[in-house]
């Protein structure tokens, strides 16, 4: 049976290249970094090196990197630092965000005098800056926490602008860009970001393993306690082997940025120009269909089926070897829907599948011809 992999937002095909310098240092670097002797200095200086690289290429120091076990913690470790250790009493936010923000907020509110504002979004996903601007009116001390790019519309939110607008009512700025990290140059010396969140598996890196960049000065303190590893900040020995992963596939992405992305800019033009053509009814989601407003990585379609055919939709897919999904994997095991695409559609239309499809290099104009041909067969069946 033919195979098709159309789910990288949900987690990338590690790079060849990531592998054998992960195995590498397996074999070869596994001393303890805390360890005085020379395996335990040889591994210190791989980590070191590593923390060194990702930050150049953020323009930012090596101390601002925390390495992490993923885009989750380091969400946690920012979010609920910042409330406890800085004094942060009022957090705007939008709906669309991830769970990794939103339920980490959610029990924030239940265990500290937190209040939450949600900034509107439009019927598209966008968000609305001038409401924006008026809520950082509120004289409160002030974390915005807006993601770069939206993990299942792909909106791509304004850095610049909402980083300008948090620096002139002096409020802190956290975005979650586990989407935009190795996709999207950023240069923090320009971006008023304060803190953000990264994961290696969204650049076709390993799995556990990502960081937090947390600006210099900023106070924050750990969640986890027991040694003084990441500048005290994550107690645990490093995952030496995770790490050079990371920065192997972070350093892979950003030195073939340009031509990586103008390889998935094509597929994803033919993937909406040939499904548009094959289903002439189909609804993009979002901005999804906006090159210069979405990220190059996505397409969220909602498909002209019934309800009852809609059901099996994603199902019926999987039998033919097509991977995708109906929104975040982390919440693949939940009976409700999207909320992200809650707050954007219509009932009518939320009663229709809304299915993403998410691209990358490994991906061929072959595969997206497959995978339409499927979707026309289905949905006119």
């Amino acid at each position: 049976m033919k195979t098709v992999y159309f789910d990288n937002a949900a987690t990338t095909q590690m790079r060849e290249e990531v592998i054998t310098s992960m195995a590498e240092v397996m074999q070869n670097n596994y001393g303890n970094p805390s360890s005085s002797h020379s395996f335990g200095r040889s591994s210190k200086s791989l980590v070191e090196s590593c923390r060194k690289t990702i930050a150049s290429f953020f323009n930012v120091s090596a101390s601002e990197i925390i390495f992490t076990s993923g885009g989750t913690e380091a969400d946690n470790l920012v979010l609920r630092s910042a409330v406890r250790d800085l004094g942060v009493s009022h957090i705007i936010t939008s709906k669309i965000e991830h769970h990794a923000v939103l339920h980490t907020i959610e029990q924030l509110v239940i265990e500290h005098n937190l209040q939450v504002s949600f900034v509107n979004v439009d019927a598209n996903g966008t968000i609305d800056y001038v409401e924006l601007e008026k809520l950082l009116q509120i004289q409160e001390n002030t974390l915005v926490s807006l993601m770069h790019v939206n993990n299942e519309i792909g909106n791509i939110l304004d850095l610049k602008r909402v980083g300008d607008l948090c620096k002139a009512n002096n409020a802190l700025f956290h975005t979650d860009a586990v989407q935009g990290v190795g996709h999207y140059y950023m240069d923090l010396q320009d971006l008023q970001i304060d803190f953000f969140a990264a994961s290696a598996h969204k650049f076709h890196g390993p799995k556990g393993v990502g960081f937090a960049f947390i600006r210099k000065n900023t106070g924050l303190k750990p969640l986890i306690f027991g040694g003084e590893q990441e500048r005290g900040l994550r107690a645990g020995t490093e995952s030496v082997h995770n790490i050079v992963g990371i920065e192997t596939a972070l350093k892979f992405a950003y030195d073939n940025l340009e031509s990586e992305s103008e390889y998935l800019k094509n597929l994803k033009l033919y993937f909406i120009d040939k499904l548009s053509e094959a289903v002439p009814e189909i609804a993009f989601n979002g901005l999804s269909k906006n090159l210069e407003k979405s990220t190059y990585t996505l397409v969220n379609v909602c498909l002209p089926v019934d309800p009852q055919k809609a059901t099996m939709l994603l199902f019926q897919l999987d039998l033919k070897g097509i991977a995708c999904s109906k929104g975040s994997a982390c919440q693949s095991g939940s009976s409700r829907g999207s909320h992200v695409l809650g707050e954007i559609l219509s009932d009518e239309d939320m009663q229709k599948p809304s299915v993403r499809f998410s691209f990358s290099i490994y991906n061929t104009k072959a595969e997206i011809d497959y995978v339409v041909d499927v979707l026309n067969e289905l949905i006119n069946a």
